[in-house]
């Protein structure tokens, strides 16, 4: 195989916003932003959302405002009549 043809592998720490957690592994992604992280360099990825803090993952249930929604999407939608000429 050719050595040119593949990406470089990198260590990437991927950082969970929510919650503070690191995942630490490797990639071929890249990031301007670097952390030393028990003497090995990381480049950090900031994640708005992992496994760590998904709702899916977690359990946690979370508020759905659903009240009215019929009502929105009837008045979004409802056809104007107008009164006929006679």
């Amino acid at each position: 195989m050719k050595a040119e043809g593949h990406p470089a592998l990198n260590n990437i720490c991927f950082l969970d916003v929510a919650t503070g957690k690191r995942f630490l592994t490797k990639s071929t992604m890249k990031s301007a932003r670097k952390e030393t992280i028990d003497g090995v360099e990381y480049m950090v990825v900031l994640r708005d959302v992992t496994m760590d803090s998904h709702p899916a993952y977690t359990g946690e249930k979370r508020l759905v405002d659903t009240a009215g929604r019929i009502e929105k999407f009837a008045s979004k939608f409802k056809r104007v009549t107008t009164k006929s000429a006679k």
